[in-house]
């Protein structure tokens, strides 16, 4: 990769859909295969997997939950006991009808999720209160027949976690659901700098046999919505379903309430049309696989042990280097490091020891810093906290600029056609105004909004509103 190859990026200004597949691919995130509808995730790409990965997964442990393996296989009768959930999911499942040569008695599909899996061994392993409270988790893939694919936003065969929870009360099962929604939303926050938009989903939006959906909305680049993880109170009905009961203090036998909750490979997808730029990725140093890349200028051997020094100084203090010495011009591994979007490059030659300093490029805003050779750790490690932060600041000022208030439907009208971004309008909470709205305009519901008073009829019917809602476009 040179920098002429770097330019052939599509700028995100120009097509934004061929943008965001030209960086996947020139950053080496992603690769395709004949499998059709799926996605080899390369190396890199599956490094920021593997840190999303071993964040989540200690914030999980810390609430008390555990990890399990659930099968891959859903036998049909067993996917058709809970109705709404089945209908949910129904177009997208995929059937396996044969095992070999041999048709099976009765098909299975791959799990689309695994609701009913952990029902089915909660019935087993749940007998008394004392049994409760059930807090699993599960690293897994699953499988979505869908029409219309994309690297990591949407794909066939999906990487991600989702957790199942039991709990002896509803108010148990409601304050879970609301923690883990916390536990995103400080994630995407905190290491992959998203200012998502949070709130409860609509009936018509909720998940398939939920009682309550919870979302997490991120605004992309180009102002369309992407979904980036929810979290569901299914209440018991499910429980109820599989005949789930349990012996509280008082002997009597109890029906219990549950849970789950799940972020995929998506966020991988959410950070690059975030945070990207027509150079490449631009990752976050809190998720970055590879926070500072080293390239020494030249063979000069008194350069490359000042590099090596420099490298060791940075993993000792834990900070995740690579050090480029390959027989590539400087050119072409200065522009390989913006398409990784590396937070950190740091540039030294002989002119630059000869003056006792180094050149810190960040990646964020190609902005050089000169320092010197013994003050290049400390500056590292508060331009990584500097970047951070900074990159959420950017993403949420962006955020801000398109959000949008209708006042009435003329107006939301115009906006729809004319904007990309999140439309805050009055609702009466009349799924037909809903329906309305999407057929019309092309945008769809994304949350609620709790906090703010409602000040209007409602945008669509003109009846009384009874809350504030988000729409827009989505992937």
């Amino acid at each position: 990769m040179n920098d002429k190859q770097v330019k052939e990026i599509t700028s995100r200004d120009v097509d934004f859909g061929k943008w965001y597949t030209d960086v996947c691919m020139k950053a080496d995130l992603v690769d395709y295969s004949s499998v059709k509808g799926s996605m080899i995730i390369r190396p890199y790409g599956y490094a920021i997997w593997e840190n999303i990965q071993s964040v989540l997964d200690k914030m999980f442990k810390d609430t008390g939950h555990e990890n399990i393996q659930m099968p891959m296989f859903i036998p049909e009768s067993l996917l058709n006991v809970e109705k709404e959930h089945v209908e949910g999911f129904a177009p997208e499942v995929a059937w396996i009808t044969h095992g070999g040569s041999e048709k099976l008695d009765e098909r299975m599909c791959v799990r689309p999720t695994s609701e009913v899996l952990f029902c089915e061994h909660y019935a087993k392993i749940i007998k008394s209160y004392r049994d409760l409270p059930k807090l699993y988790n599960q690293w897994c893939t699953i499988v979505r027949w869908e029409k219309e694919t994309r690297p990591f936003l949407r794909s066939r065969e999906i990487l991600w976690q989702e957790g199942h929870t039991m709990h002896a009360t509803e108010e148990e099962a409601k304050e879970e659901t609301l923690r883990m929604f916390k536990v995103y939303e400080d994630f995407q926050k905190n290491y992959l700098a998203l200012p998502v938009i949070v709130g409860k989903k609509t009936n018509k939006e909720k998940f398939a046999g939920a009682e309550e959906t919870y979302t997490l909305e991120a605004m992309m680049y180009n102002g369309v919505a992407l979904q980036n993880g929810t979290s569901h109170y299914f209440g018991n009905h499910f429980a109820k379903a599989f005949n789930i009961q349990f012996l509280n203090k008082e002997n009597k036998l109890e029906t219990p309430y549950q849970t789950s909750w799940g972020v995929s490979t998506r966020m991988i997808g959410s950070i690059i049309m975030t945070h990207g730029d027509d150079r490449g990725l631009v990752l976050p140093p809190n998720i970055a696989p590879t926070k500072v890349i080293i390239i020494p200028i030249g063979n000069d051997e008194k350069v490359l042990e000042v590099s090596n020094s420099v490298n060791k100084q940075l993993k000792d203090k834990n900070i995740t280097t690579k050090l480029d010495n390959r027989d590539k011009t400087p050119g072409f591994r200065f522009a390989e490091a913006e398409v990784k979007g590396y937070p950190i490059r740091i540039e030294l030659g002989k002119r630059d020891l000869e003056n006792n300093q180094v050149t810190l490029v960040r990646r964020d805003t190609l902005e050089k810093i000169i320092v010197n050779i013994e003050d290049v750790v400390e500056k590292t490690q508060e331009l990584l906290q500097n970047i951070q932060n900074d990159m959420y600041q950017r993403a949420l000022t962006r955020r801000d600029s398109m959000i949008y208030v209708a006042n009435d439907y003329d107006e939301l009208k115009e906006i729809a056609t004319n904007k990309n971004g999140f439309i805050k309008v009055n609702w009466c909470g009349n799924v037909e105004c809903e329906n309305k709205i999407k057929e019309d305009l092309g945008i769809k519901s994304r949350c609620l909004i709790d906090d703010e008073e409602v000040d209007g009829p409602c945008v669509c019917c003109g009846d009384k509103a009874h809350t504030k809602i988000y729409f827009g476009k989505q992937y």
